[in-house]
């Protein structure tokens, strides 16, 4: 991986880089001529590419955006802070969502949060430096009668303890190594 002036750490290499750039750079041109004398336009779905290219919308490519359609870098930034469907972040294979409603604090839903924190090196908000998890806080996820409950994607799990997390976590740790595993 390596880490942009910015801050921003990069998940690829040079070379796919520079290919999903030239995929982007494809894309922007088709936009243009959609959108002839209208750059700002083509804008919107110019950055829903730039997702589905990256993942999220990093910060090198809002700048060559800006340079392709001679938008200001900051009116992308303020499009794609605006609409919650875009991401400045990169987001995890694995997104883990904690409760915090009243019924899941009570039940110990703050052991679980410790927990997760503990295993994997992570406070709220924080996507580990491989981006396979992220851990962020919810105030319910309508299981109140069955707290404290955890939420890893589209998956619920129900009265958490503690001891549960590591397992839960390996769980994910090997569906990623199956679903990542090249063909040979």
């Amino acid at each position: 991986m390596a880490k942009a002036k910015n801050g921003i750490t990069m998940t690829m290499g040079p070379k796919e880089s520079a290919q999903r750039f030239k995929e982007l750079d494809e894309y922007i041109q088709g936009a243009a001529a959609a959108f002839p004398g209208d750059r700002q336009g083509a804008l919107m779905g110019v950055l829903h590419k730039v997702q589905s290219v990256f993942g999220y919308i990093p910060r090198e490519a809002m700048d060559f955006v800006s340079r392709k359609l001679s938008v200001p870098t900051a009116h992308i930034y303020g499009m794609a802070t605006f609409y919650n469907f875009f991401s400045l972040k990169p987001k995890p294979r694995f997104k883990i969502c904690t409760c915090k409603g009243t019924a899941c604090y009570v039940g110990g839903g703050a052991r679980i949060l410790e927990k997760l924190k503990a295993e994997l090196g992570l406070e709220e908000g924080g996507v580990t430096a491989d981006g396979m998890f992220g851990l962020e806080i919810t105030r319910c996820l309508g299981c109140c009668g069955l707290s404290p409950v955890m939420q890893v994607n589209e998956d619920i799990y129900v009265r958490m303890v503690p001891e549960k997390v590591p397992g839960i976590l390996n769980k994910y740790r090997k569906l990623d190594k199956k679903q990542v595993k090249s063909p040979e």
